[in-house]
């Protein structure tokens, strides 16, 4: 039940960014003639992506966020992003380097504020009452 929790929480929130961004940003695009297909496709790989590759880069880069004293980090969530968009072609395309920098910090954030403030509240809350 918490996966379910957790994927539908990480899924709306990357659709949310993802809309929010293409509105402001000219430099961010996903098909228009697909829009919520290839919208939906984007945030479906990019949550993948968050919850298998991300973990192993993450490790690997342990030393470096370290001597970056964690500025590196969001550099890992734009090598995500540029894979996101090299997996779905011409469908998603992000151009410039800060619209994806900001998107990438919009996305540290949100997971930030979902797994402290809903997710792990109720992983506490289920192993109180189990």
């Amino acid at each position: 039940m918490i996966n379910i929790i957790n994927w539908l929480m990480h899924y709306i929130s990357y659709a949310i960014i993802f809309v929010l961004v293409a509105t402001y940003f000219e430099s961010f695009k996903v098909d228009d003639s697909h829009l919520y297909t290839y919208g939906m496709l984007a945030t479906l790989i990019v949550f993948i992506l968050n919850k298998t590759i991300k973990p192993i880069i993450v490790r690997l880069t342990i030393p470096l966020t370290g001597l970056t004293l964690g500025l590196f980090y969001p550099f890992i969530n734009v090598f995500i992003l540029k894979l996101t968009d090299w997996i779905l072609g011409s469908h998603f395309q992000i151009t410039g380097i800060f619209t994806v920098f900001f998107i990438s910090i919009l996305i540290s954030v949100m997971n930030l504020l979902i797994d402290n403030i809903i997710i792990k509240p109720i992983v506490r809350r289920l192993k109180n009452n189990g």
